[in-house]
């Protein structure tokens, strides 16, 4: 998950505070000493308390499959094992204040595609047919129509007009609707036993 570390104009430094809750990072911010939950981006204790951070469009993905589609990335190496991290084990966080939806991972890449509505918005939950370890989601609104979304032949297409759609960037790549572009939406991962100790009134998506 990606924060904009902006707070009423006021660019904040953060650290690690070290702590867990709800199994969870917690951040301190330099300025007042805030603690701040990393899935939430909100300030859980001190004089920040409440205030909260936006959430940014993110794209999961491998490594492997990131450096195809972006051979010029650079990042920073350190020495470190495997992570424990199992993406088949969490759930992918569609939270927009006025309603969250958990999607568990198996049951996107069951799928494919997952057409859904939260808060009033038409959204499509993707996982890529070429790399599953590989989601993103997408708002399934343009100008003038909303797109069904289905994985079909390792392709993602729409139902109406069976335009191609690229997985990862959303953009249409053959078909009638083609060089239209599906906005990314924010959304994170959570461990299935901690969603309801962040959204207590959220729901999770049944198949």
């Amino acid at each position: 998950m990606v924060h904009r570390r902006q707070v009423d104009g006021e660019t904040l430094v953060f650290g690690v505070h070290g702590a867990l809750w709800g199994n969870a990072m917690t951040w301190w911010d330099h300025d007042t000493g805030s603690i701040w939950s990393q899935p939430l981006g909100e300030a859980i204790v001190g004089p920040r308390k409440g205030q909260a951070l936006e959430l940014l469009p993110v794209s999961y993905s491998t490594w492997e499959a990131w450096l195809g589609g972006h051979p010029e990335t650079l990042a920073l190496a350190v020495p470190a094992g495997r992570t424990g991290f199992d993406l088949d084990e969490l759930y992918v966080v569609v939270d927009f204040t006025e309603e969250a939806v958990a999607y568990p991972v198996p049951d996107l890449q069951r799928s494919g595609v997952i057409n859904d509505e939260v808060a009033g918005l038409e959204i499509a939950v993707v996982s890529d047919p070429a790399d599953p370890e590989r989601w993103t989601v997408f708002s399934r609104r343009l100008d003038d129509r909303v797109v069904e979304l289905a994985a079909r032949g390792g392709a993602v297409v729409d139902i109406e007009t069976g335009t191609t759609w690229d997985p990862v960037r959303g953009i249409a790549v053959d078909g009638e609707l083609a060089g239209e572009i599906l906005d990314t939406l924010p959304a994170l991962t959570s461990y299935p036993g901690d969603y309801d100790t962040f959204w207590p009134e959220g729901s999770v998506w049944q198949p």
